[in-house]
């Protein structure tokens, strides 16, 4: 998701309610246990926190750019979804000092209307550990049960984990790269969303 392209609408509809179905506990290989659950407008300040503990090469994988700290504005962006058109999951676990964010993932409309972009970023630490394929799984699934079938996720060219990822649990349908960006249109496979 290419964040500098991505303009709040004025038009968009009011949130549906908080969708509690999609709030499940998670074992990751390491045995560690993480919670995944809609993103909610409090958790703005979370979301700076974990770009901060992002390193410069998650940042760019991410984002296409580095900046120092996540802008107030976006955060604020990323916080506020509708839990319909706009959705994001977050992968969170409690620490002695409060709930951590480790993960993020999300849709939002593209600009296909029957498609929607999907983004996501893990902390540096917990990658490898099975949380990318679990948010994955886990925002297609909520994409499905709102209607949506199709996807598309814009990388960069040598984010090889993110590309082995939407190959091995995504059915494939257009894959191109320009200028070091790979754009992949994709679908669910019926098994990931209805497990």
């Amino acid at each position: 998701m290419r964040p500098a392209t991505t303009e709040p609408d004025a038009a968009a509809p009011s949130p549906a309610p908080y969708p509690t179905e999609l709030v499940r506990a998670v074992v990751l290989k390491n045995g560690a246990h993480v919670r995944i659950r809609p993103i909610r407008p409090d958790d703005e300040p979370r979301l700076v926190e974990l770009y901060g503990r992002l390193s410069r090469y998650t940042v760019y994988q991410r984002f296409f750019t580095v900046m120092r700290r996540l802008p107030p504005d976006w955060a604020h962006f990323f916080a506020n979804v509708d839990y319909r058109r706009r959705l994001a999951l977050v992968a969170e676990r409690d620490t002695p000092t409060g709930v951590e964010l480790v993960g993020v993932g999300r849709y939002e409309p593209g600009e296909e209307p029957d498609a929607a972009e999907v983004a996501f970023v893990v902390e540096d630490g917990w990658q490898g550990l099975g949380l990318g394929a679990v948010l994955l799984t886990d925002v297609l699934r909520a994409g499905v049960g709102r209607g949506i079938h199709r996807f598309r996720a814009f990388t960069l060219a040598d984010n090889y984990r993110m590309l082995r990822l939407l190959t091995e649990l995504t059915d494939v349908r257009e894959r191109k790269t320009e200028e070091g960006v790979t754009s992949v249109l994709f679908e669910p496979r019926r098994e990931a969303t209805t497990a």
